[in-house]
């Protein structure tokens, strides 16, 4: 920063050693009525905020003045949010005394730091998003995790596997944290962490405290003895990964953490595991090419009406369930909303009323609430009554209203206290309800009293002095004053004080002026000062109910996710699905929920599902791209999510045993930072299916191979289909697309097998999709007829069926030259075809003569090639 001893000014010196223990965030320190930057930070400032940058001298003599940048302290929150998102931390540097009581240099502390994971501000948060903050620690065998959502104070932990590293990327990935705290010298946990530094992810390295501090730091916040009763006393990494956290919250935020009233260790086991692949090819919560929630499952399913109901949301499509009786409790909720048209509408009037408790509660914790904040509060508690009479007409939802807390008397006290549309400020006075606070009546009163007795004393004055434009009138630097224009000024009586001289008029006070001055000025002083610390009062309120409150949040958001579904299910005709632990998936007439919803040209054509681990396992699919073979597979998949998380499907009826765990092979991508090709990516993703998926697993494989030669590629994907059959590793529940048609006599060769095609009609070497998905294998190929599609020249088209009936028809040093080469690939290929006619000879059954005449056709072939 400073790079060589300077002599600087008191203010500067305070700025360099408050820097020297935040080096790494952006020091605002206040200074009046702004939070100014200086040396180092103030260049980055005002680059990043594009503001001026200027300079300060530190010494009269210096001649080498500082750099200074600032920012209003009243709209810092927008500053900061854009540093935020450009991946800095800020420190905020407030005085913490009063100037006028300061002997010397105003005292300065950081009273927060604010990271991209401990954003409170909602203007800079997605109201329908968590905002993840995570801690990654480890220990000899298990790497553990923790995440808090500050802005909830949703708390949870878990470990996995020291040698499973993907299953550890696969739930950072998932969890879409902001920021990442880890151990600064922790390579493995930082190994993991490069990918997401890479994608703009904080990192933020920290010194990692010994296990038995760490265990100090859990129990000392959640006020217990042992943390056995949360389930934690065996999750060594897990019980480290949180105390980290909890401590780099204490160290930042320089408070309490009192929302944060539990932990919940959790199994990544307990779901149905998606790696980030899955999730990214099945379109999720985001689309793949624009990462916009359009065009999403997420986008079909969410019509819920709170903030809470859309966080959950999300976490429920990326988590789930495969607990039967889970996913069964969640159907049943969605089914009593899908069968009363009044209960939804009901239930979703009184929702539309709920403020968002939860982050409503962690602004009142971090003293960031608003007056506007607690009667949202109040008025979001007040609807809670009217929910609970609405849900208790339908004997399904008596379970969720047993245990949830009645918080009427909070509503009415807030209510009570503070006026219907308060401002914002909290230190401005006009925030409490008269007849609330009996000091505070009687400082009112004394306040009107004199303002009264002031307004009055304008007609009093004019009628003593005989001076018609006589006016009383007020401002901040001179208080109370009278003002005479000069061509009045021989009327003024003695015993007026003359207190500022106009160009065309004069100010006067008097005693008697002075004194009400004075003791309405003391009242408004006294009353602001005691609304603050009534305000207060009724935050401390809040804080002794967070618990009920956060109950109430969770009611709240889990009602909403019920409704959500069951308003999506009775506009687009889904149906409940039959879940259990049988090894079928029986859907008939299945429609992918994304596409039906946008398609608007042609209507979506439903196509029916079997698989049964036991009969009909590997289903492979051949036909012309663009067909819909990758459409139809994602909506098996999507139609199991869906079940699995409790939601009505796209379908006319559904089975579905339930699945653990569900793989995607699809699309084509190169890996350039990583340096793979795209066939590389393909066979990492080929090879994590073929090592993880297990009899439960539903597995799509799409045009595996394809990014090699032909007869690799068809080698690779039939060893891939075998292995996938074989009983003794994984036999899952496979749709399996390919362009392989050769692959299709797999089906006469395994018993579980299926072929299955998508039906094309041909009229004048022209084809229709017909998107039908229908028993049996194609043994053609479409690739040029696509090809015309796509707009290739007709020059190149006809050329191309010249090639392909040559190649069809193994006649490939036959293939006339009208332009164009035949390519190495092809003549390689057709080295493969001979080998392969090699090895299928049979010398038993060959004449001597059969044998001399065929080694000389292969000979003569041979030689062609070269």
């Amino acid at each position: 920063m400073a790079k060589k001893a300077r002599k600087v000014t008191p203010m500067i010196q305070q700025f360099l050693d408050i820097k020297k223990e935040n080096p790494d965030a952006i020091l605002f320190f206040r200074v009046g009525d702004f939070y100014e930057m200086f040396f180092e930070d103030a260049e980055i400032a005002a680059k990043e905020l594009e503001i001026v940058l200027t300079k300060r001298s530190v010494d009269k003599n210096d001649p080498d003045p500082v750099p200074l940048a600032g920012v209003p302290h009243h709209s810092c929150e927008a500053y900061v949010g854009r540093l935020l998102d450009k991946g800095y931390k800020v420190a905020i540097c407030e005085q913490v005394e009063d100037p006028q009581k300061a002997k010397g240099l105003v005292k300065r502390e950081v009273v927060q730091m604010i990271t991209p994971g401990t954003v409170l501000d909602t203007n800079f948060l997605k109201e329908k998003e968590n905002n993840y903050l995570v801690s990654m620690a480890q220990t000899d065998n298990k790497f553990g995790i923790a995440i808090v959502d500050v802005s909830t104070g949703d708390f949870q932990v878990t470990e996995i596997e020291k040698q499973n590293t993907d299953k550890v990327s696969d739930e950072i990935s998932r969890l879409a944290p902001k920021e990442v705290i880890v151990d600064d010298n922790n390579r493995d946990c930082y190994s993991i962490l490069k990918k997401f530094e890479e994608q703009g992810v904080l990192i933020t390295t920290v010194s990692q405290p010994t296990y038995r501090k760490v265990i100090e730091i859990m129990k000392d916040h959640f006020k217990v003895e042992s943390l056995e009763g949360f389930g934690l006393g065996d999750l060594n990494g897990a019980v480290t990964a949180g105390g980290v956290l909890l401590q780099y919250l204490l160290d930042t935020q320089k408070t309490s953490l009192e929302h944060i009233k539990i932990v919940r260790p959790y199994s990544t086991d307990s779901y149905l595991i998606m790696d980030s692949n899955t999730r990214n090819n099945l379109e999720l919560c985001e689309t793949i090419r624009q990462k916009r929630k359009r065009g999403s499952l997420l986008w079909v399913l969410d019509k819920t009406k709170t903030a809470m109901g859309g966080r959950k949301l999300r976490n429920w499509i990326q988590q789930p369930l495969i607990d039967i009786t889970a996913i069964n409790r969640r159907l049943n909720f969605v089914e009593a909303f899908v069968d009363d048209y009044i209960l939804r509408e009901e239930t979703g009037q009184a929702l539309e009323r709920i403020y968002d408790l939860e982050r409503v509660l962690s602004r009142v914790i971090y003293d960031r609430a608003t007056p506007k904040d607690l009667v949202g509060l109040s008025r979001s508690l007040e609807v809670l009554p009217d929910l609970v009479e609405t849900l208790q007409k339908n004997l399904t939802f008596d379970e969720l209203l047993e245990n949830l807390p009645n918080t009427n008397d909070l509503a009415d006290y807030i209510k009570q206290a503070i006026v219907p549309d308060p401002p914002t400020s909290v230190k401005d006075g006009g925030i409490i309800n008269d007849g609330f606070d009996k000091q505070l009546d009687e400082l009112r009163d004394l306040s009107r009293g004199g303002i009264e007795w002031i307004s009055n004393l304008e007609t009093k004055e004019r009628e003593r002095t005989g001076i018609k434009s006589l006016k009383v009138r007020y401002n901040k630097v001179f208080g109370y004053y009278i003002e005479i224009t000069k061509k009045n000024l021989e009327l003024v009586p003695d015993d007026y004080i003359r207190k500022q001289t106009l160009v065309n008029a004069e100010r006067f006070v008097t005693p008697d002026l002075k004194e009400y001055e004075d003791k309405v000025l003391k009242a408004e002083e006294k009353i602001q000062e005691r609304e603050y610390q009534l305000f207060q009062k009724i935050r401390s309120a809040v804080i002794t109910r967070i618990k009920d409150i956060q109950d109430c949040a969770k009611f709240v958001a889990e009602i909403d996710n019920y409704l959500s579904l069951a308003i999506v299910a009775v506009e687009q005709n889904y149906v409940r699905p039959t879940v259990d632990n049988s090894r079928t998936l029986d859907i008939k007439r299945g429609r992918h929920p994304v596409v039906e919803k946008v398609s608007s040209e042609e209507p979506f054509i439903p196509n029916n599902t079997y698989l049964d681990n036991g009969i009909e396992q590997i289903a492979l699919i051949t036909g012309p791209n663009m067909a819909g073979k990758s459409t139809y597979m994602r909506q098996v998949a999507l139609i199991i999510i869906m079940a699995q998380m409790g939601s009505f499907v796209p379908a006319d009826n559904a089975t579905v045993g339930i699945v653990d765990k569900i793989f995607t092979r699809v699309g084509a991508a190169d890996d350039l930072v990583g340096g793979q090709s795209t066939f590389m990516v393909e066979m990492n993703e080929v090879a994590n299916i073929l090592n993880n998926a297990t009899p439960k697993s539903f597995v799509i494989l799409d045009e595996v191979g394809r990014g090699t030669s032909t007869f690799d590629g068809i080698s690779i994907a039939r060893a891939v289909v075998e292995y996938l059959h074989q009983e003794d590793k994984i036999s899952c529940k496979t749709l399996f697309a390919t362009h392989f048609h050769e692959l299709i006599d797999l089906a006469n060769e395994f018993s579980r097998v299926i072929n299955y095609s998508v039906s094309v009609k041909e009229d004048d070497d022209e084809m229709i999709f017909l998107r039908e998905i229908e028993r049996g294998g194609t043994d053609k190929s479409y690739g040029v007829q696509v090809a015309r599609l796509a707009g290739i020249p007709n020059k190149v088209i006809r050329r191309a069926k010249e090639i392909l009936y040559h190649l069809e028809n193994r006649e490939i040093n036959e293939v006339p030259v009208t332009g164009y080469q035949v390519s190495l690939d092809e003549v390689e290929n057709k080295k493969h075809e001979l080998v392969d006619e090699f090895v299928d000879l049979n010398p038993d059954e060959l004449t001597p003569k059969e044998a001399l005449d065929k080694i000389y056709e292969l000979h003569e072939k041979a030689q062609k090639l070269d």
